[in-house]
C-alpha cells in the first residue's frame, strides 16, 4: 500500500466512508443530541451551585437600605401587639397546628 493519497482515491474513500455513514446517521443523531443535552444538564448544575463572590456580596449589601426604628414606634409595636389578644390566640394555634381547619 503506497503512503500517498492521490485526489481520485480521496473521493473513492469518502464516498465508502458517507455510505457507511449512512446506515448510523440516526445513532450519530441521537448520541450527538445526548450529549449535548448532558454539556447543557451539567453546565447549569454548574452555574446553579455557583456562591458570589465576597467582593459581590459587600457591593450589594452596600446599596441596602437600613430600616430604623425609634424606641417610640417599637413602644406603640409592642403595646398594639399586647392589645390584640385574640389574633394572638388565632397566631398561636395556626403556628401549633397548621392543618386544622
Amino acid at each position: 500500500m503506497s503512503k500517498d493519497i492521490d485526489v481520485k482515491q480521496l473521493g473513492t474513500i469518502g464516498k465508502s466512508a458517507l455510505h457507511v455513514l449512512q446506515k448510523y446517521v440516526g445513532f450519530i443523531f441521537i448520541i450527538g443530541t445526548l450529549l449535548i443535552y448532558a454539556f447543557l444538564v451539567f453546565r447549569i448544575s454548574t452555574l446553579a451551585q455557583m456562591e458570589p463572590t465576597e467582593d459581590a456580596v459587600l457591593e450589594n449589601t452596600k446599596n441596602v437600605k437600613r430600616l430604623k426604628l425609634d424606641q417610640n414606634s417599637i413602644s406603640k409595636i409592642e403595646e398594639l401587639e399586647d392589645q390584640s389578644i385574640g389574633v394572638q390566640s388565632l397566631f398561636e394555634t395556626a403556628r401549633d397546628n397548621p392543618f386544622q381547619d
